[in-house]
């Protein structure tokens, strides 16, 4: 039996008069890259951020990697094991790129106040530790050599990995990426892509929201698809791309897939 590592379903939200959420949910097995997609107004960030303990849902189930958890709160999230990035970046602008990981990172520090204002020999390791850990997770991302610029002074493709590195600092379960190649040139998104398909494959889990339907089609095991905050479609890419309700409500009659991870770039159409 496959390991799931996220479930959640029966998710309804609504805000005042605005129905946002109706009866969603997805599964996720461990290893995948799994997209989520839909046009402007579906309800696609409001899931999103339902999942991460941005919102709390009105209904609906969650389970991480088989526990029940509450999303209340975004930090008790990340401590449950599900770490985000935003679609409008959000780094420490005037803290080092090192600094910013190590932030992700103290998520799972144990040294605790006492050990901080002591300056404990504990906590001196400790802070060590997290430093070497945070130039590994630079270099992996590929600015390692960018450890000691700050935030604010790297270009915009810097700055989305480095919030990708600051994410993984907290060793999450699934990490949840929220429009990463939002803003990027085409070179940036190569980029990019080969960095999602290696933490994948290095045993990681995704959740992508992405208005690259190209990106997503070429990436994702799995896909999810939503409209007016109702889950018409989920399945392989493949499988989504010829679903009719879906060409009808985001991907357009012209939309002509061409091979099981094709898609036309098109962006989202409301």
């Amino acid at each position: 039996m496959a390991d799931v590592v996220l479930r959640v379903a029966g998710i309804s939200k609504r805000f005042g008069g605005l129905q946002a959420l109706s009866d969603v949910g997805l599964t996720i097995q461990r290893g995948q890259v799994y997209g989520l997609i839909g046009p402007n107004g579906a309800g696609k960030t409001t899931f999103f951020n339902v999942i991460t303990g941005l919102y709390t849902p009105d209904a609906g189930s969650f389970e991480l990697a088989g526990h029940a958890y509450k999303p209340t709160a975004v930090h008790d999230v990340a401590r449950a094991g599900i770490a985000r990035t935003f679609q409008n970046i959000r780094l420490f602008a005037d803290m080092t790129a090192l600094e910013n990981v190590m932030v992700g990172r103290h998520v799972r520090t144990h040294s605790g106040l006492i050990g901080a204002i002591l300056r404990t020999r504990t906590f001196k390791e400790e802070e060590a530790a997290i430093a070497r850990r945070a130039q590994e997770l630079l270099d992996y991302v590929g600015i390692g050599r960018l450890a000691e610029y700050k935030a604010r002074t790297l270009s915009y493709g810097d700055q989305r990995r480095l919030e990708i590195a600051r994410a993984l600092a907290t060793d999450p379960q699934l990490i949840a990426l929220d429009e990463p190649a939002a803003g990027m040139n085409s070179t940036e998104k190569v980029v990019l892509r080969e960095l999602i398909d290696r933490i994948r494959k290095d045993g990681r889990t995704i959740l992508l929201i992405e208005h690259d339907v190209k990106l997503v089609m070429g990436l994702c095991d799995r896909v999810t698809v939503l409209d007016y905050g109702k889950q018409i479609a989920e399945g392989s890419p493949y499988d989504v791309q010829r679903n009719e309700k879906v060409i009808e409500a985001y991907l357009g009659h012209s939309h002509k897939p061409t091979g099981e991870t094709a898609a036309a770039p098109v962006g989202e159409q409301r």
